[in-house]
Protein backbone atom coordinates (compact mmCIF):
# COMPACT_ATOMS: atom_id res chain seq x y z
CA UNK A 1 0.00 0.00 0.00
CA UNK A 2 2.84 1.76 0.95
CA UNK A 3 4.13 1.98 -2.97
CA UNK A 4 0.95 2.78 -4.31
CA UNK A 5 0.14 6.15 -1.98
CA UNK A 6 4.17 6.61 -2.90
CA UNK A 7 3.21 6.30 -6.80
CA UNK A 8 -0.01 8.76 -6.43
CA UNK A 9 1.95 11.02 -4.62
CA UNK A 10 5.14 11.06 -7.33
CA UNK A 11 2.17 11.57 -10.12
CA UNK A 12 0.51 14.27 -7.99
CA UNK A 13 4.05 16.23 -7.86
CA UNK A 14 4.40 15.82 -11.75
CA UNK A 15 0.99 17.03 -12.49
CA UNK A 16 1.08 20.21 -10.44
CA UNK A 17 4.80 20.94 -11.69
CA UNK A 18 3.12 20.85 -15.29
CA UNK A 19 0.14 23.52 -14.44
CA UNK A 20 0.50 26.86 -15.62
CA UNK A 21 -0.72 27.91 -12.05
CA UNK A 22 2.15 26.74 -10.29
CA UNK A 23 4.64 28.88 -12.99
CA UNK A 24 2.21 32.45 -12.41
CA UNK A 25 2.43 32.08 -8.96
CA UNK A 26 6.52 31.18 -8.79
CA UNK A 27 6.99 34.18 -11.46
CA UNK A 28 5.25 36.30 -9.06
CA UNK A 29 7.36 35.12 -6.04
CA UNK A 30 10.38 35.31 -6.99
CA UNK A 31 9.92 38.43 -8.46
CA UNK A 32 8.76 39.86 -5.36
CA UNK A 33 11.93 38.74 -3.44
CA UNK A 34 13.77 39.31 -6.40
CA UNK A 35 12.77 43.11 -6.60
CA UNK A 36 13.52 43.56 -2.45
CA UNK A 37 17.32 44.23 -4.05
CA UNK A 38 16.49 47.65 -5.38
CA UNK A 39 14.73 48.56 -2.29
CA UNK A 40 15.85 52.29 -0.60
CA UNK A 41 19.63 51.89 0.94
CA UNK A 42 19.08 52.73 4.71
CA UNK A 43 21.68 51.37 7.26
CA UNK A 44 22.55 47.95 6.64
CA UNK A 45 21.16 46.56 9.75
CA UNK A 46 17.25 47.95 8.54
CA UNK A 47 18.15 47.14 4.75
CA UNK A 48 18.78 43.96 5.90
CA UNK A 49 15.32 43.51 8.02
CA UNK A 50 13.81 45.12 5.34
CA UNK A 51 15.20 42.60 3.20
CA UNK A 52 13.75 39.46 5.40
CA UNK A 53 10.76 41.45 5.49
CA UNK A 54 9.91 41.14 1.97
CA UNK A 55 11.27 37.99 1.97
CA UNK A 56 9.49 35.78 4.14
CA UNK A 57 6.13 37.57 3.51
CA UNK A 58 6.60 36.93 -0.18
CA UNK A 59 7.28 33.26 0.95
CA UNK A 60 4.23 33.05 3.23
CA UNK A 61 1.75 34.70 1.02
CA UNK A 62 2.40 32.82 -1.99
CA UNK A 63 2.84 29.46 -0.05
CA UNK A 64 -0.48 29.91 1.18
CA UNK A 65 -1.76 30.50 -2.05
CA UNK A 66 -0.65 28.00 -3.85
CA UNK A 67 -2.01 25.48 -0.99
CA UNK A 68 -4.91 26.60 -1.75
CA UNK A 69 -5.46 27.09 -5.50
CA UNK A 70 -3.71 23.73 -6.27
CA UNK A 71 -5.30 21.69 -4.12
CA UNK A 72 -8.74 22.84 -4.82
CA UNK A 73 -8.89 21.58 -8.25
CA UNK A 74 -7.86 17.73 -7.24
CA UNK A 75 -10.98 16.28 -6.79
CA UNK A 76 -13.28 18.12 -9.18
CA UNK A 77 -10.38 17.71 -12.11
CA UNK A 78 -10.25 13.72 -10.93
CA UNK A 79 -13.79 13.73 -11.24
CA UNK A 80 -14.21 15.33 -14.22
CA UNK A 81 -11.99 13.14 -16.17
CA UNK A 82 -13.08 10.26 -14.68
CA UNK A 83 -9.36 9.47 -13.40
CA UNK A 84 -10.58 8.70 -9.66
CA UNK A 85 -12.77 5.61 -10.77
CA UNK A 86 -9.43 4.34 -12.37
CA UNK A 87 -7.14 4.86 -9.31
CA UNK A 88 -9.55 3.69 -7.05
CA UNK A 89 -10.76 0.26 -8.86
CA UNK A 90 -7.15 -1.44 -9.08
CA UNK A 91 -7.96 -1.12 -5.75
CA UNK A 92 -6.92 1.80 -4.44
CA UNK A 93 -8.58 2.85 -0.54
CA UNK A 94 -10.02 6.11 -0.59
CA UNK A 95 -7.42 7.13 1.91
CA UNK A 96 -4.98 6.12 0.10
CA UNK A 97 -5.64 8.30 -3.24
CA UNK A 98 -6.67 11.27 -0.30
CA UNK A 99 -3.32 10.73 1.23
CA UNK A 100 -1.08 10.31 -2.01
CA UNK A 101 -2.51 13.45 -2.94
CA UNK A 102 -1.74 15.47 -0.28
CA UNK A 103 1.89 14.38 -0.05
CA UNK A 104 2.41 15.15 -3.80
CA UNK A 105 1.27 18.72 -3.16
CA UNK A 106 3.24 18.95 0.30
CA UNK A 107 6.17 18.12 -2.02
CA UNK A 108 5.34 20.79 -4.06
CA UNK A 109 5.15 23.32 -1.81
CA UNK A 110 8.74 22.02 -0.02
CA UNK A 111 10.33 22.43 -3.32
CA UNK A 112 8.30 25.87 -3.96
CA UNK A 113 9.75 26.77 -0.89
CA UNK A 114 13.07 25.60 -1.53
CA UNK A 115 13.41 28.16 -4.61
CA UNK A 116 11.99 31.03 -2.75
CA UNK A 117 14.21 30.38 0.07
CA UNK A 118 17.40 30.24 -2.42
CA UNK A 119 16.30 33.40 -4.44
CA UNK A 120 15.78 35.30 -0.89
CA UNK A 121 19.57 33.78 0.62
CA UNK A 122 20.95 35.06 -2.95
CA UNK A 123 19.58 38.30 -2.65
CA UNK A 124 20.23 38.50 0.83
CA UNK A 125 24.05 37.45 0.28
CA UNK A 126 24.05 39.92 -2.85
CA UNK A 127 23.82 42.95 -0.40
CA UNK A 128 25.91 41.20 2.35
CA UNK A 129 28.87 41.40 -0.35
CA UNK A 130 28.15 44.66 -1.16
CA UNK A 131 27.86 46.23 2.19
CA UNK A 132 30.65 44.49 3.59
CA UNK A 133 32.82 45.95 0.21
CA UNK A 134 31.63 49.57 1.05
CA UNK A 135 32.64 48.80 5.07
CA UNK A 136 36.27 47.81 4.24
CA UNK A 137 36.55 50.56 1.49
CA UNK A 138 35.57 53.05 3.91
CA UNK A 139 37.89 51.70 6.73
CA UNK A 140 40.93 51.31 3.85
CA UNK A 141 40.37 55.01 2.94
CA UNK A 142 40.65 55.93 6.73
CA UNK A 143 43.92 54.00 7.12
CA UNK A 144 42.22 51.67 9.45
CA UNK A 145 41.32 48.50 7.47
CA UNK A 146 43.00 46.07 10.15
CA UNK A 147 42.21 47.70 13.18
CA UNK A 148 39.48 46.40 15.89
CA UNK A 149 36.88 49.20 14.80
CA UNK A 150 37.53 47.53 11.36
CA UNK A 151 37.00 43.91 12.60
CA UNK A 152 34.10 44.40 14.38
CA UNK A 153 31.73 46.44 12.02
CA UNK A 154 32.81 43.67 9.58
CA UNK A 155 31.25 41.43 11.94
CA UNK A 156 28.35 43.33 13.31
CA UNK A 157 27.53 43.42 9.13
CA UNK A 158 27.69 39.70 9.33
CA UNK A 159 25.71 39.12 11.80
CA UNK A 160 22.68 41.15 10.83
CA UNK A 161 22.32 39.11 7.33
CA UNK A 162 22.27 35.73 7.78
CA UNK A 163 20.44 35.23 11.49
CA UNK A 164 20.26 31.60 13.10
CA UNK A 165 16.48 31.64 13.04
CA UNK A 166 15.73 32.11 9.16
CA UNK A 167 16.16 28.60 9.00
CA UNK A 168 13.55 27.57 11.43
CA UNK A 169 11.29 30.68 9.98
CA UNK A 170 11.21 29.17 6.28
CA UNK A 171 10.26 25.98 7.80
CA UNK A 172 7.39 26.97 9.94
CA UNK A 173 5.69 28.92 6.51
CA UNK A 174 6.25 25.83 4.98
CA UNK A 175 4.19 23.81 7.86
CA UNK A 176 1.42 26.64 7.77
CA UNK A 177 1.24 25.94 3.97
CA UNK A 178 0.28 22.40 4.19
CA UNK A 179 -1.64 22.92 7.01
CA UNK A 180 -3.77 25.36 4.29
CA UNK A 181 -3.59 22.11 1.80
CA UNK A 182 -4.94 19.83 4.26
CA UNK A 183 -7.69 22.38 4.94
CA UNK A 184 -8.25 22.58 1.41
CA UNK A 185 -8.69 19.04 0.63
CA UNK A 186 -11.02 18.50 3.52
CA UNK A 187 -13.12 21.06 2.18
CA UNK A 188 -12.81 19.57 -1.26
CA UNK A 189 -14.61 16.19 0.07
CA UNK A 190 -17.85 17.96 0.33
CA UNK A 191 -17.45 20.56 -1.63
CA UNK A 192 -19.42 20.90 -5.27
CA UNK A 193 -17.02 22.69 -7.07
CA UNK A 194 -13.36 24.23 -6.73
CA UNK A 195 -14.43 27.67 -6.54
CA UNK A 196 -16.47 27.07 -3.20
CA UNK A 197 -13.39 25.41 -2.04
CA UNK A 198 -11.20 27.99 -2.72
CA UNK A 199 -13.60 30.71 -1.12
CA UNK A 200 -14.08 28.48 1.89
CA UNK A 201 -10.25 27.88 1.94
CA UNK A 202 -9.76 31.89 1.73
CA UNK A 203 -12.31 32.62 4.84
CA UNK A 204 -10.78 30.09 7.00
CA UNK A 205 -6.64 31.50 5.99
CA UNK A 206 -8.08 34.66 7.54
CA UNK A 207 -10.31 33.22 10.38
CA UNK A 208 -7.11 31.69 11.45
CA UNK A 209 -5.14 34.39 11.35
CA UNK A 210 -7.08 36.95 13.22
CA UNK A 211 -8.71 34.33 15.57
CA UNK A 212 -5.37 35.07 17.91
CA UNK A 213 -6.55 39.07 17.65
CA UNK A 214 -10.29 38.12 18.45
CA UNK A 215 -9.37 35.90 21.79
CA UNK A 216 -7.05 38.12 23.47
CA UNK A 217 -8.92 41.17 23.06
CA UNK A 218 -12.48 38.50 24.03
CA UNK A 219 -10.55 37.04 26.94
CA UNK A 220 -7.82 38.81 28.36
CA UNK A 221 -10.04 42.77 28.30
CA UNK A 222 -9.97 42.13 32.47
CA UNK A 223 -13.73 41.83 32.35
CA UNK A 224 -15.33 38.93 32.22
CA UNK A 225 -16.19 37.06 29.43
CA UNK A 226 -20.06 36.42 28.49
CA UNK A 227 -20.71 32.85 28.21
CA UNK A 228 -21.80 33.06 24.57
CA UNK A 229 -18.26 34.60 23.96
CA UNK A 230 -16.75 31.88 25.39
CA UNK A 231 -18.53 29.26 23.45
CA UNK A 232 -17.23 31.10 20.37
CA UNK A 233 -14.34 31.60 20.67
CA UNK A 234 -13.96 27.85 22.22
CA UNK A 235 -15.59 26.65 18.71
CA UNK A 236 -13.44 29.00 16.49
CA UNK A 237 -10.60 27.28 18.32
CA UNK A 238 -11.78 24.02 17.64
CA UNK A 239 -12.97 24.19 13.95
CA UNK A 240 -10.13 26.47 12.46
CA UNK A 241 -6.56 26.12 13.04
CA UNK A 242 -4.48 28.75 14.70
CA UNK A 243 -2.20 30.34 11.60
CA UNK A 244 -1.23 33.35 13.46
CA UNK A 245 0.87 30.76 16.28
CA UNK A 246 3.23 29.72 12.85
CA UNK A 247 4.21 33.63 12.31
CA UNK A 248 7.78 33.61 14.26
CA UNK A 249 8.56 36.36 11.42
CA UNK A 250 8.96 39.28 13.75
CA UNK A 251 11.50 37.57 15.57
CA UNK A 252 13.04 36.48 12.72
CA UNK A 253 13.57 39.70 10.77
CA UNK A 254 14.56 41.43 14.27
CA UNK A 255 17.18 38.45 13.84
CA UNK A 256 16.17 36.71 17.32
CA UNK A 257 17.01 33.59 18.27
CA UNK A 258 13.99 31.02 18.02
CA UNK A 259 14.21 29.06 21.03
CA UNK A 260 14.36 25.26 19.98
CA UNK A 261 11.49 24.36 22.23
CA UNK A 262 8.84 26.66 20.24
CA UNK A 263 10.20 25.85 17.02
CA UNK A 264 9.34 21.85 18.11
CA UNK A 265 5.89 22.98 19.76
CA UNK A 266 5.18 24.49 16.45
CA UNK A 267 6.08 22.00 14.11
CA UNK A 268 4.32 19.61 16.49
CA UNK A 269 1.58 21.21 16.13
CA UNK A 270 1.68 22.40 12.24
CA UNK A 271 1.65 17.94 12.37
CA UNK A 272 -1.47 17.62 14.02
CA UNK A 273 -3.06 19.66 12.42
CA UNK A 274 -2.44 18.27 9.12
CA UNK A 275 -2.69 15.11 10.70
CA UNK A 276 -6.08 15.80 11.85
CA UNK A 277 -7.32 17.56 8.93
CA UNK A 278 -6.61 14.83 6.97
CA UNK A 279 -8.42 12.24 8.89
CA UNK A 280 -11.27 14.43 8.87
CA UNK A 281 -11.13 14.43 5.09
CA UNK A 282 -10.89 10.29 4.99
CA UNK A 283 -13.80 10.06 6.99
CA UNK A 284 -15.78 12.46 4.87
CA UNK A 285 -14.58 11.22 1.61
CA UNK A 286 -15.39 7.59 2.55
CA UNK A 287 -19.25 8.54 2.77
CA UNK A 288 -19.05 10.38 -0.37
CA UNK A 289 -21.25 8.93 -3.21
CA UNK A 290 -19.08 9.06 -6.68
Amino acid sequence: MAARILAIAANTLTELVRQKIFYIILVFALCAVGSSVFLARLSFQEEFQMLKDVSLGAMSVFTSLLAILATAAFLPKDLEERTIYTLLSKPVPRYAYLLGRLLGMMALLALFTLLMAVVGAAVLWTREAAVLAETRAQFEAAGAAGSEDARAAIEAVRKSAFTPGLVPGVIVIFLKACILAAVTLLISTFSSSALFTVMVSAAIYFIGHLQATAREFWMQGGVQAEWWQTLLVATVALLFPDLQAFNLADDVIAGAMIPAALFLKTAALGVVYVGVYFLLAAFVFSGREL
